[in-house]
Order: C-alpha cells, then structure tokens, then sequence
C-alpha cells in the first residue's frame, strides 16, 4: 500500500492523471475494443450490457491474464494493439472483482503508463465500485464496474428515439411558426390600399397631372 501511494504520488506529479489530459468517449464509436479475461463474467456484462443499450454495437474482444505475473504484459500488449488500429474508437479494460492482490497489476507503473500514453480513449472498469488501482486515475473515463462500462460507452437507443423525436417536432413547430407569421405578413402587405386597389394610386396622380395641365394652359 505504502509503495502504491508513493506510486501514484509519482505519476500525479508528472500530470499523468491530470483532468486536461482525458479525451471524451465518442457518442456513438464505430467499434468498442475490450480487454477482458478469459470467458470472463466481466466480459459478459460489458457486452450484454452496451447490446442491451445499442444493439448494433460491435466488440473487438482480447482475452488476456487479468491477474498473476503474466496480466501486465498481455494487457499492456493488447492495449497497444487495438490502440493502434483505426476501426478501434474506444477501449474497456474490464475485470471482475477479486482480492486486493488480484488487482495489483492495475496499478503497476508499465500498465499506468500505457493506459496514459493511449491516443484511443480508455474505460477502466475493474473490480467493484469500492476498488481503485491506479489505472482508474489515469484512464479517460473509469466504470465503477464492467456493467457501469458496458452502460456509458454507448448511447440508449430508446433514448436516442425520443431525443429524434422531440427535436423533429420542434423543428416541424419552429417551420409551421415561421410560415404562419411569414404569412401574417404578407397578409398585412397586401391588405394596405396601395396593393389592395393599385389603381387608387395611379388615378390620383392622373388628377393631379390634369390639374397641372389645366392650371399650365390658363397661365
């Protein structure tokens, strides 16, 4: 414990959990890359979870050690290969929850590092809500669990419907009023004299000409 904190003073130091440094998830990402473990309970409630919201989400799945002396290298390699694809739009690294030592390899500085150095936006959701390895800190966003993840990497459908709906609504209201007073307008327009009998004009102007005309000969 005493060595994590000191860790993690460390990195807080260097800005690597600094809030500026978090990139946004995209709204709707074109494929979700995760790191899971092996026909993990976590992997399933990440998918079934973000399936439940969008049906139509795409998962780019790689199972990996999530605990023991092998967990860091192999997710810090699966990291590294869906971050360099361009099809990947956001990566969950996602494990269930365990004992305390399960989880130490989510604050080791190599998986810390590679979580922050990641151009691809990144959720960490490992463990329950109460555990926090470091990696937490320096990942974009942090689940509390892989459920939690599963529900904020993709938008509700059902929602999404009603946001469409509402603002197609209010986009028909905002046209009808503009064409209802545009045709307000025209209607006070067309109802002054000068368009509502333009002959009115033109026959006063002729009286007057023939005034002058009259008023010229006698002069």
């Amino acid at each position: 414990l005493e060595l994590i904190e000191q860790l993690r003073a460390k990195l807080q130091a260097e800005g690597l959990f600094s809030p500026e440094r978090k990139k946004p998830l995209p709204l709707l990402p074109r494929r979700v890359g995760l790191i899971t473990g092996r026909d993990s309970d976590a992997m399933k409630a990440v998918t079934r979870n973000a399936s439940l919201r969008w049906p139509a989400v795409d998962f780019e799945v790689r199972e990996v050690a999530v605990q023991g002396v092998n967990a860091v290298a192999q997710v810090t390699a699966a990291l590294a290969e869906l971050d360099s694809r361009n099809d990947i739009d956001v990566i969950v690294i996602a494990r269930g929850g365990g004992s305390f030592e399960d989880l130490l390899p989510f604050s080791e500085e190599a998986m810390v590092r590679a979580v922050a150095a990641a151009h691809t936006p990144v959720v960490s959701a490992i463990g329950h809500e109460a555990d926090s390895p470091l990696m937490d800190h320096a990942a974009d966003l942090r689940a509390s669990t892989p459920t939690d993840a599963g529900k904020r990497i993709v938008p509700d459908v059902r929602e999404e419907r009603e946001l469409f709906a509402s603002a197609r609504y209010q986009l028909v209201r905002a046209v009808e009023q503009l064409v209802s007073a545009e045709r307000y307008g025209l209607a006070q327009v067309r109802s002054r004299p000068v368009l509502a009998n333009p002959g009115s004009a033109l026959l006063a102007r002729s009286e007057d000409i023939e005034r002058l005309r009259a008023r010229a000969a006698s002069a």
